[in-house]
């Protein structure tokens, strides 16, 4: 129970709360309780290598994402389950099997030491459902039994780069750095980010190449790569603690999951991690999870709660949208460490803000679709492919026009100027041969 555990394992990574997210929890009552608990972050803050700063909006004026602290929202989250009647927590368990066809699950506590040690003092439980929902992340027990069927498609990638977590600390009791952002620092191949806490720390997140974070073995060698690639980080974080904070844990991996169907019958369904993994790149993991929720609950309401029905429409719509969101955050990564570097991802960007201020229902930004719409994850990617056709053509045809006019001025100029220099050299060689005649003659 992470409300008493003196020590949480786990993923510290600091989660972005988005519109998505904000919906389902508005649905069970919790938006607001969460929601005075973040920060919000209007704009990306990047950092370059020279030390100056500029910032991209992630959208509208009134727009933001939040800044949550995961293991407070798990808190909340749990304290707020243990309210119903009909729910009952069970601590230090795992799950050992499931029987999906009879609704079965079968649990054993662990040592609370190890929890990969199974108690030798205690026997299996064995609890029946009517529905089982395996929401046991990126590992789960429950998806092990959807492998065993036929028909069932399961991938899963680890990505080649891992992140580790720093921590900048309060600079005179507030925030060392301007708190509503996400601050970038982007390198190419690899980049670190910062998000503010309550506390007034930011959680920084270096995500870098695996053989990049295995050449570092000193912190003498820590502190040159960061001079050489992140020196205003240095005073923020601190050369002792960023020489002994670097080696307090290794860098951790990534994987991201797919899979279909997201059911079994009407007995089981997966849902979150379980069912669609992904990196941490667009933000949109936990957002995603918790609409998994909501359509689920909107989709049980529409089929008046018969899960015969609401399991197999729920992976007709879930499916493509999950898998929708795990290509986009691979996207994002290589945006958020590589293109805002771009003078032409700039551009494009103010483009697209500006066209959407014209036209907001026909052009609407990608990260706007995804992040503060529920506008579903893969028809947000269709339409962002067709609007930067469309607008890319428009562009080209913009710049070759311009081109056309440009060269056609420059041939009209030229040629404007070859006859301007005829009628200069006649007029002067005019005004000259006045100057040869005597005062009071005139010339016809």
């Amino acid at each position: 129970d992470i409300r008493v555990a003196s020590f949480a394992r786990g993923r510290s990574i600091n989660l972005a709360l988005s519109h998505r997210g904000r919906q389902a929890l508005r649905a069970v009552g919790m938006e607001e309780q969460i929601v005075s608990k973040g920060i919000p972050m209007r704009a990306r803050r990047i950092h370059t290598p020279s030390g100056k700063k500029y910032s991209i909006p992630y959208g509208k004026k009134n727009q933001y994402i939040l800044s949550v602290d995961r293991a407070n929202l798990n808190r909340e989250l749990l304290t707020a389950a243990e309210k119903y009647s009909n729910t009952k927590l069970y601590f230090g368990h795992k799950v050992l099997g499931c029987n999906t066809e009879l609704g079965k699950l079968t649990v054993k506590r662990v040592d609370p030491r190890d929890s990969l040690v199974f108690r030798s003092d205690q026997q299996p439980l064995e609890f029946t459902y009517d529905l089982i929902v395996g929401c046991d992340g990126a590992f789960s027990t429950v998806r092990k039994q959807f492998m065993r069927q036929t028909r069932f498609n399961y991938s899963h990638e680890y990505i080649p780069h891992g992140y580790m977590e720093l921590t900048i600390p309060p600079k005179d009791a507030d925030f060392a750095m301007e708190p509503n952002y996400l601050h970038i620092w982007p390198r190419n191949t690899f980049m670190m980010i910062a998000l503010p806490n309550m506390d007034k720390s930011f959680t920084c997140t270096l995500f870098m190449p695996f053989e990049e974070f295995e050449k570092l073995t000193t912190g003498e060698q820590v502190l040159g790569f960061f001079q050489t690639h992140f020196p205003d980080a240095i005073p923020l974080i601190g050369e002792r603690e960023l020489k002994h904070d670097y080696f307090l844990l290794p860098a951790q991996a990534m994987i991201s999951v797919k899979c279909s169907s997201y059911h079994l019958a009407s007995r089981c369904v997966l849902m979150g991690d379980a069912a669609h993994a992904v990196v941490p790149f667009y933000g949109q993991g936990m957002n995603a999870g918790f609409e998994d929720c909501l359509v689920f609950d909107e989709i049980m309401d529409q089929f008046h709660n018969d899960l015969g029905a609401c399991l197999p429409e729920f992976s007709r719509l879930r499916v493509p949208d999950d898998h929708a969101i795990s290509d986009l955050a691979m996207y994002n990564y290589i945006e958020m460490r590589e293109h805002v570097n771009s003078t032409w991802f700039i551009f494009r960007k103010h483009v697209d803000n500006f066209l959407h201020t014209l036209m907001p229902s026909t052009i609407v930004p990608l990260y706007t679709m995804v992040t503060f719409t529920r506008i579903r994850y893969h028809e947000a990617l269709q339409r962002w492919k067709w609007q930067n056709k469309i607008i890319n053509r428009g562009l080209f045809v913009m710049a070759a026009a311009g081109l056309c006019g440009t060269y056609l001025l420059i041939k009209r100029l030229a040629r404007d100027s070859d006859f301007c220099m005829e009628n200069l050299w006649g007029w002067s060689h005019y005004l000259k041969n006045i100057g040869n005649f005597p005062f009071g003659t005139q010339v016809a």
